[in-house]
Formats: C-alpha cells, structure tokens, sequence
C-alpha cells in the first residue's frame, strides 16, 4: 500500500495537477528553478490553463531558448520569426503574472511575454533584460583625417569577427552585422546633437557590374523593400579591419568623421533586426502592464495589435548597466487595437526609435472575386500576416492619392488568410462599383481613444508620440526630450501603409525641453502626409499651455489641417544647442484652415513667425 500512495504522488508531483484551477501557481527560488526558469514556467503554464496566475518569489531568473515551446509568430514591424517561449500565455482568461520585484534575464531568440486570443491578463512588478544585448556599441577613439578613417574600441560584452572586411558581432544564438547604426553622446546619455552629420554609416553603394538583371519579370506587384529585392543593385561600401584587439579602423565612411568620445551604436540589417519584442500582446481585451521595467528587447519593448482596453502604468523602458541603447525598435507600438489605451506614470528612454506609436493599417485592392468578395495585399513586408479585422468590422475605402476620407464602407463577413501577404474578404453587402485596384482599405471600426499623461519621453533616436485616431486622444503633462519631432500626426501611407487621420486631439501642460538636436528641419510638433494633395487629414486640433524650450526656431509644422488652436503656449530660447536652421520661422501651414494663434508669449529666436503656403486660409494671428 505504501509504494502504491509513493508512486501515487509521484504522479501528480510530475503532472502538475498539484496546482488547482482557479489557484495561484507559486514559483519558488531555487537553484533548479533559476539557472534556466524555462522548462519549469512553461510545464506549469500549459498545465495549468485554468489557474488565476503565476507569481514569482523575488529573485533572479535565467531564460534559456533550448528548452522553450517553439513557434512561428508574425510580428507586425518585425521580421517574422521562429521563437522559442517560456510563458505562451494563449486563450488566458483572468491570469496574472507577478514578479513580485524578480529580474527575469532571457538568452536568445526569445519573446519573453507572448500574450494571444486573452483577455483580462496583467504583467506587473517585474524587470525583463537580455544577457546579451541584440545590438552593439562601441566608443570612437581615434581619427585619420588624411584617409578619413575613424577606430571603434569594442568591449568584451560586444564580441565580433571580421569576415572579408565586414565586421558580424556573435551573441548567444545570434548575430548581427553593422546594418543600422547611429552616434550616442556619452556624457548626455542620448543621441548626439546633429547626429545626422555623422550617421548612419553608409554600409552599401550601388554594385558596380550587373548583367541581365532587366530579364527578371514580375506579374504582380512587389515590394522592392522586401529582404530578397532590397539587394538588388547593391554592393558593400565599407572595409573594416582590426587594429588592435578590440580596436577595429573603419574606411570609406561618407559623412563626417564621428567626434571622438561618442559611442557608436550598431543594431544590423534593417528588416533583419527585430526579431525578439520585449513583450507581445495579440487579439487580446483588457491588457494591464504595472510597474514593468524593460531593459532591453530585440525589437520593440511593448508591441500590441488587434487588441482592445490596453492600461498601462509605470511602464520604465531604459538601459541597464553601461548601456546607450534600451530597445532596439519602438519603446511601445500599437496596430489596429480599438477601445482605450492608457499610459501614465512612465519612463520611455534611449531606444533606437519611436517612444509612442499608435496607428491602424492600409491594405491595398488587388481584385475582385465576386460581387461581396475581394483579394487584398499587404503593402509593407513588415505587415505580412496581420490580419486587418474580424467579423462585424466596418471597413473603409480609400483612393489615396485623392482623399484621406473614405469614400465607401462596407462590414467584414469573413477574412481568408490565403498567405502572409494575400488574405480574401468577403463582406456582407456589395462592393460598390467605384473600389477598383490599387484603392487602399482601412478598419475604421479599429481605432482607440487614447490618453498619454505623466510620462517622461527622452534621449532615443527618432520620435516620441506618434498618434494616428480619429477617436479623442490627451496628451497630457509629459515631458519631451527627443532627437527628432517629439509628437508627430502622421499619415505613413507610402511606405509603411500606416493609416488614420487625426482629429479631436488635445494636446496639453507638456514640457518639449529642446527636441529635434538630431540634425533634422521639421516642427516640435508636426502634422504632415505622405500624399502631395490638399485632402484634410487632421481636424480639431488644440495644442495649449505648454512650455517650448527652443535652442532652434521651428515650433509647429502643420500640412492638411482643418481647425487647429495654438494657445497660451510658452515658447522659450534656450542656448542648449547651437542653432542648426537659423532661416526657418517659428510656424509653417501648408494646405489647411481655420487656424487661430491666441494668447501665446512668444520669446524665441525665429525673426520670422508665419511661413503659408497659397492653399492655407482663414489664419488668425493674435
């Protein structure tokens, strides 16, 4: 009888029914359990559908890939990726995962949250890092005027091989060549001021020797962005060889030498380098992010599409240790999600790109199959796999070239995912005669309202909101200090087919301390289109009581904007700075209307304060 209730129990020890629905699991600190988490969290999460959460004793916890689940995953604005996980968090309902204070370190090619199909799930009180990093850097140590060559001191952490003079950096289950690169100050701690005289290191030329390259014959549209085709035509520019240990000479660099005592960042291929978001939240309702520091991410920190109700609150994204670079894409991102998204409370800094980015997705008309069914292509490589909406969505048409309104609607019956780039819809009424190839379509019934409060937004490369809705967004009592624009409305329809014109937009009581230092000319704040039409894109915009700290003169650029309010702003000169467009004017308006400057006190630089163009009308200036 005793050995029966032994194996008994051991039995249920290795099945994990010792967890019972509804229950906690409780992750305990031991050596077993942190080496390498992953085995044991991912027996206990696919076990244990039914639990209310996984709660971690504090500590520090080691994921390895070797032993993680594997699978396949589109990742909007990442390149699509084989990866292996420790917390698949799929068809959840009502789960917590709490950290409880830990540090959870990941190796590899990992997501280390890939949250799916949920809903009412929370990530709190947990620090997310990579041992090592996705990216590199290096500090710039010595010149050569006379060849204009520049040396790189690469540390330990960062190690490389040079392979026919170029230079690939080896991680753990990983590596990466030069690709993107850009020039942090080190002593700021940010992207260098007019960085872009210096970076990007131009790594390709145009190839010297083709031959019947014009013989290759293409019978449906392709994208020349795409990994095979953007090669085409190109050859390596660099010659890269090491002169000391660590110490590698870098030749044929076509802008200015970098300054010495600046850290070069290098992050690979673009479309090749990002493979691994920090966390990853799809088709889920009611995502609750609390007191989560990222560290790092191979990719983007937060990522979120399709999804509906997203809260977040003391979200920290930053460097760890001696790090320039948090993240090496956007510190948070979010396709087509619906409902309300919420950030206050945050720290967004040193990513290699946008702090903010909130947009829809345009997809393109390839042809019709029937009278309520159409075959539709994704635009950009990085959109292959997304799925533009769900039965019941209102989908818009758009000719883009024309109008950023749509001229018909139709509601989605069903979507056929024939491949990552061709996808068949069916809707519930007649396509009207009008939608011919080549129109665009957005979910229109896919867009939140939003409120970004209280969050702190410095030293990465880029932007720092960028906001595509036309359902109500605050921007509220955030502090700016970004390399390019710090908010910026966009519509992205050539390149990235990023949809969503913007209208009732507050934007209010922010700081902008001294943005746009990259090297760049444009607006603080910045409303402008991919298209050359004068079609509104932007409606009821209102932008009052904010501080503008100015070292530059260019506060406001605003294109294809009908009702925009500049109010009792402060726009102040600092000497921050050296001036970089000492011409521009303080507000530029192209193609808009009924736009009121009232109650501003003005103490900036620009001599001129209006530039318009012919199309602009009903300007009142007070």
């Amino acid at each position: 009888m005793k050995k029966l209730i032994f194996i008994f129990s051991l039995l249920v020890s290795f099945s994990g029914f010792c967890d019972k629905p509804g229950e906690v699991i409780q992750v305990k600190k031991t050596a077993a359990i942190t080496e390498d988490a992953t085995p044991y969290v991912l027996k206990k999460i696919l076990e244990n559908k039914e639990a209310k959460g996984i709660k971690f004793e504090k500590g520090t916890y080691h994921f390895y890939p070797d032993k993680g689940l594997t699978k396949f995953v589109y990742i909007s604005n990442h390149k699509d990726v084989f990866v292996n996980l420790a917390f698949p968090i799929d068809g959840f309902k009502d789960f917590t995962i709490d950290g409880q204070g830990s540090t959870f370190i990941f190796h590899g090619k990992m997501i280390p949250f890939l949250v799916d199909n949920s809903e009412n799930v929370s990530i709190k009180n947990v620090t997310i890092d990579w041992a090592m990093a996705f990216h590199s850097e290096g500090e710039i140590i010595a010149h050569n005027t006379e060849e204009h060559s520049f040396d790189v001191r690469f540390g330990d952490e960062y190690p490389y091989e040079i392979r026919n003079g170029d230079i690939y950096f080896i991680k753990e289950y990983y590596e990466h060549d030069l690709g993107q690169t850009i020039i942090y100050d080190k002593q700021r701690r940010a992207i260098a001021y007019n960085d872009k005289k210096f970076s990007p290191i131009a790594t390709s030329q145009k190839s010297t020797v083709q031959h019947g390259i014009d013989q290759v014959k293409y019978k449906y549209k392709v994208d020349k962005s795409d990994l095979t085709l953007r090669k085409v035509g190109t050859e390596s520019r660099l010659n890269l060889k090491q002169v000391a240990p660590g110490v590698v000479r870098f030749y044929n660099h076509k802008k200015q030498l970098p300054p010495i005592g600046t850290i070069l960042s290098t992050k690979g291929q673009q479309g090749e380098n990002r493979v691994a978001p920090g966390i990853r939240v799809n088709n889920t309702n009611n995502f609750h992010l609390t007191d989560v520091t990222i560290h790092h991410a191979g990719g983007m920190g937060l990522l979120v599409e399709n999804s509906e109700d997203i809260y977040i609150d003391r979200l920290k994204i930053t460097p760890s240790g001696d790090r320039m670079v948090s993240t090496t894409a956007d510190a948070t991102h979010f396709v087509g999600c619906r409902g309300f998204i919420k950030m206050t409370n945050s720290l967004l800094e040193n990513q290699l790109d946008d702090c903010v980015n909130i947009h829809g997705a345009y997809q393109e008309v390839v042809e019709q199959l029937g009278e309520k069914k159409l075959g539709i292509r994704m635009g950009h490589h990085q959109q292959e796999g997304y799925v533009i909406g769900k039965k019941g969505d209102t989908i818009g048409f758009v000719k883009i070239e024309d109008s950023f309104t749509p001229f018909d609607k139709l509601t989605i019956e069903s979507i056929e995912m024939v491949n990552q780039r061709y996808q068949v819809i069916t809707f519930k009424e007649k396509i009207p005669k009008e939608v011919v190839q080549g129109d665009y379509i957005e979910n229109i019934s896919a867009y939140p309202e939003v409120l970004l409060e209280n969050n702190k937004f410095q030293g990465n490369r880029a932007r720092g909101v960028l906001l595509s809705t036309p359902k109500k967004a605050i921007v509220r009592n955030n502090y700016f200090h970004s390399e390019m624009e710090a908010i910026f409305l966009p519509v992205e329809s050539s390149k990235w087919y990023e949809s969503g014109a913007t209208s009732n937009l507050l934007i209010e009581g922010n700081t902008f301390d001294n943005c746009n230092f990259g090297g760049t000319s444009r607006g603080i704040i910045r409303l402008v289109t991919d298209e050359d039409n004068e079609s509104i894109a932007f409606n009821d915009i209102t932008i009052r009581k904010n501080i503008f700290k100015m070292f530059d003169n260019l506060v406001l650029e605003a294109s294809n904007t009908d009702g925009l309010n500049f109010e009792e702003n402060t726009i102040l000169s600092s000497d921050r700075f050296p001036q970089l467009y000492p011409e521009n004017p303080a507000f530029i308006l192209r193609s808009s209307k009924n736009v009121m400057f009232k109650n501003n006190d003005f103490q900036g630089k620009a001599t001129k304060m209006m530039e318009s163009d012919k199309s602009t009308i009903n300007v009142d200036f007070q």
